[in-house]
């Protein structure tokens, strides 16, 4: 069973960025990868996905301003987030296996999560 470990969460100021990172304890070569997030009193929503040929997809509202990549060789995938906005505070979820095809379905292995707080 794959373990999936999110870092690189904390807090920061409107307008600041940061960089999750998510380190699986197998290879992730073969699988589309997502970052999932929940805000409190919200459904889970689909934040990034990234294809195993590194094509990106985004959710509406980060859009522009985050970008997702994977480095293989260190069974990682990254989310760098710019121009951080209070609606962005959630906890940040990797996950493995996602389904592109026919609707956007994420996979079945989820990490902890990760908490981003974007406040002044």
């Amino acid at each position: 069973q794959v373990q999936l470990v999110e870092s690189g969460g904390g807090l920061v100021q409107p307008g600041g960025s940061l960089r999750l990172s998510c380190a699986a304890s197998g290879s992730i070569s073969t699988y589309v990868m997502g970052w999932y997030r929940q805000a409190p009193g919200k459904q889970r929503e689909m934040v990034a996905t990234i294809s195993t040929l590194s094509m990106a997809d985004y959710g509406a509202p980060v859009r522009g301003r985050f970008a997702i990549f994977r480095d293989n060789a260190k069974n990682t995938v990254y989310l760098r987030m710019n121009n951080l906005k209070p609606e962005d505070t959630a906890v940040y979820y990797c996950n493995l296996g996602v389904t592109l095809l026919p609707v956007t379905t994420p996979g079945s292995y989820w990490g902890q999560g990760t908490q981003v707080t974007v406040s002044s």
